[in-house]
């Protein structure tokens, strides 16, 4: 197999952490999107979306980290994505709700904007309304997703078995380290993030992430 992807995009990330945490064997390509490689023709006639991650197994290729997840969960035949109709629903539900809902405003209302130039709107004044409409709103998600998707009593987001939604979600949340989000004011957003922190490939999957958040540590930010 082979896996298209960049080593800080939200989207990769957790893809390229489940395959680690399992030994999937896969062939890693990177992808300079900071150069614009995901724009240039070799890659649009793999990915014509211009984004990663892209999976190939053999003749078989598959875009979306949502939908790469559950084919990989689904070949190894991992217990992350329950084989149980109804608790397999709902972990599509949360990854669902993660996607649709939750990063939207997250990272394209409230985040991507600061960091991202090709995100900036057409005045500075609809700019900075922009962000703080996104911040508003991702506040509201990130207490949804503390007080009922994880709760007090959760390890995961679907109970205390890992599943593939904490790979999808663990990702995308902590795109909020970039610009040093506290997430002390949600204790269980934040017991949930430790729990995924501890799994063994963590701190080498998400290493260049890291490094980002260091290079940016002396910007300043709208930041929850």
């Amino acid at each position: 197999m082979k896996l298209y992807m960049h080593p800080v995009s939200m989207t990769s990330r957790p893809v390229r952490l489940f395959i680690a945490e399992n030994d999937i064997p896969a062939e890693e390509q990177v992808v300079d999107l900071f150069t614009g490689e995901h724009y240039k023709e070799h890659f649009l006639a793999i990915n014509p979306n211009h984004m990663v991650p892209v999976l190939e197994d053999g003749d078989f290729r598959l875009t979306e980290s949502s939908a790469i997840l559950k084919y990989l969960a689904d070949k190894i035949g991992s217990p992350a994505y329950p084989k149980d109709l109804k608790q397999r629903a709902k972990v599509n539900e949360v990854m669902d709700w993660i996607n649709v809902n939750f990063y939207r405003d997250w990272a394209y209302g409230f985040i991507y904007p600061q960091l991202f130039p090709h995100h900036k709107r057409q005045t500075d004044e609809v700019h900075a309304a922009t962000i703080e409409w996104g911040k508003e709103r991702a506040q509201g998600w990130l207490a949804l997703l503390d007080q009922y998707w994880i709760g007090p009593n959760r390890q995961y987001l679907t109970g205390d078995q890992i599943t593939i939604a904490d790979y999808f979600g663990a990702a995308l949340v902590t795109l909020g380290e970039v610009i040093r989000c506290d997430f002390g004011k949600y204790p269980n957003v934040q017991r949930w993030l430790n729990n995924m922190k501890k799994l063994k490939s963590w701190p080498k999957t998400n290493e260049v992430f890291y490094g980002l958040c260091d290079s940016l540590k002396q910007q300043q930010f709208n930041a929850i």
